[in-house]
């Protein structure tokens, strides 16, 4: 993952935990809530767009003869 786009999913990430501590712990009312909660969203598609940015250059990297192949991440257990 680049720097700058492990930087930018981290502070979204720390906004998005600001916001839900914000939530959490507030008596906000019903507007400040909607509010707060849509803002909340905004950040988790941010959030997920730039791992789906980093996911695409992860599967473009890995090659296998020449061919660009995707690989998971995890491993599978062993059954």
């Amino acid at each position: 993952m680049a720097k700058n786009t492990k930087l930018n999913l981290e502070a979204t990430l720390a906004q998005l935990e600001a916001m839900i501590d914000k939530l959490e712990e507030e008596q906000l009312g019903v507007a400040d809530s909607l509010a707060a909660f849509e803002a909340g969203l905004k950040l988790v598609r941010t959030a997920q767009k730039e791992l789906q940015q980093a996911e695409q250059r992860v599967v473009a990297l890995v090659e296998e003869a020449g061919n660009p192949v995707s690989k998971s991440f995890r491993e599978e257990s062993p059954e």
